[in-house]
Order: structure tokens, then sequence, then C-alpha cells
């Protein structure tokens, strides 16, 4: 049985969604918080249970004879976030599975100035100690995440953010395909992959550029210094630990950590991933 967790998550439903394409809803198992919330896919015949990171005798039900087990990273960063992925790990070695797949980032590093880089290489330390055959997905960069820094910008007029760097911007939904093959075909891919990216890095002048165009008016790229950045993420009633993090994200694309651009994800595909133009142009006509 192929186990997801986080299935009631944006990715991980994706995930799920695409398996159910591939192979018998008998054979997926799905691992959830709230198994009301899943309810859609126990009616379609998916195994859903109740299992928390928190929480190892849920992991071991939920897991209970798993083939593959599909850790989607959790939302939070620090040594709490690394804890909650090894006890993952752990029930998935405890329940027998042949195979941990692992949802990592491409700009993983133990030195990234971006915490949850940093979450994600000690995540992958502790499956290469582990002795489970493993894939870790290293994921581009989700194109979401500059929709999120786009959107009050087209509200001003004015994209402000401290300086930047290149990033691969990258769809779910692609990741989501490419996780979906990676569970159904162990040869594909075993380690850490190569870098699972669009085909082009973009910084945030080229995503205002590209949005004044669909939109048909200008937003304009306004470079602000890290402190005012931050300064004004808290004077919004953003937590100041929220706003660290997004500070060394900025300083983690000036040292290049998410530019990479690789044909990997393309060839898992078998098609072009979308392009950051084509997911702007979708979400900005919903």
């Amino acid at each position: 049985m192929i186990i997801v967790t986080g299935a009631n998550g944006q990715l991980g439903r994706a995930i799920t969604e695409r398996l159910l394409q591939r192979v018998p809803a008998a054979r997926i198992g799905v691992s959830v918080r709230d198994p009301e919330q899943a309810s859609a896919l126990a009616e379609r015949g998916v195994r859903v249970r109740r299992g928390t990171f928190e929480d190892a005798a849920s992991l071991r039900h939920a897991f209970e004879g798993a083939s593959r087990v599909l850790i989607v990273s959790v939302d939070s960063a620090g040594e709490a976030a690394v804890r909650q992925h090894e006890a993952a790990l752990e029930a998935a070695r405890a329940a027998g599975a042949r195979r941990v797949l692992y949802t990592s980032h491409m700009g993983s590093s133990p030195a990234s100035p971006f915490a949850p880089m940093r979450d994600h290489a000690a995540t992958e330390a502790s499956l290469q100690r582990s002795g489970v055959a493993f894939t870790s997905l290293r994921n581009g960069f989700y194109a979401a995440s500059a929709f999120m820094f786009l959107e009050r910008a087209l509200a001003t007029g004015k994209l402000v953010a401290p300086e930047d760097g290149p990033v691969s911007w990258t769809d779910h939904g692609d990741l989501a395909d490419a996780a979906a093959i990676a569970l159904t075909d162990e040869a594909r891919l075993d380690g850490p992959t190569p870098p699972l990216t669009a085909p082009a890095a973009l910084d945030l002048a080229d995503v205002a550029a590209t949005a004044s165009e669909l939109v048909g008016r200008s937003i304009a790229r306004v470079t602000v210094s890290d402190r005012a950045f931050r300064d004004d993420m808290v004077s919004h009633g953003v937590p100041e630990h929220r706003a660290d993090l997004l500070v060394g994200l900025f300083a983690a694309s000036r040292q290049r950590a998410f530019a990479a651009v690789d044909p990997t994800l393309e060839r898992l595909l078998g098609r072009a991933p979308m392009s950051m133009r084509q997911y702007l142009a979708t979400r900005l006509s919903r």
C-alpha cells in the first residue's frame, strides 16, 4: 500500500488525486489529522486513518501495511519540524515500508539563511542514516509563494520587497505529478533528486513585469532593506518569527540558492512544466 501523509493539505491532496489516476484506490492510504476532512477520499475507496507526527502510535496505525510512504514536510521550522519528520520516518520503517519518499526542497542546505532549508537538510541526513531506501524530492520553490508577494502589489501597484535573486518558481500541480510518478515507479528516482524545477528562474522584477503585461497596468518592483521589510510586516501583524523567516528567504535567494534550472522534472512529466507566465495567467484570471 502507498501511504501519503498530510493528504488534507494542498500538496498532499494533489498527490493523492494524481495517484488515483495511476493505481486503484484500494492501494492508497492517507494519514491525516482530521479523517472527516478526507471523507471524500474514503468514499472513493482510499483508506483514511488519523495520523499525526506528534503521536507515534497514530502513525504506526496509519502506516500499517505500507510498502511506500510519502512524508509531506510540515509547515513549520526548527528542531520540532525535524523531530516530526523523524517520527514519521521511524513509523514507516516500523511498518516495513521498503521505500520512504520525502518532499524536500531544491535549496536544502545545513548552512542556508532560510530556516526551512536547514530542516530539509537535517531530515535528508536522517533518511541517509535510516537504512531504508529513500527518495528526497528536491522540489522547486512553489510558484504560489511568488503570487503571495504579488497579491498586495496588484492593489498598490508596487511589489515591495528586499533585494532578491532568481528563483525557479514551480507549480504545485507539476510537483504533485512528479511525486505520484516517483511513488508508482520506484526505479525512476533514488536518493536526493536533482532540482525539480520549472524551465526558468525569475526574480521579483521579472514577476512584476510579467504581471504588468498580463493585467495591462504597471506594477513597479520597489527594493527596500531587509530591516524595513521586516518592520513593515511586523507593523501589519505578522509575528516576528515569521517576519525573520521571510527575511531569511530573501537572503538565501541572493545567494542563488533557488536559481538552478534542471530538466529532470520535464523528463519525468513527459512535457514542459508550467511556466511562471502560464501560472500567473491562470491565477490572475480567477
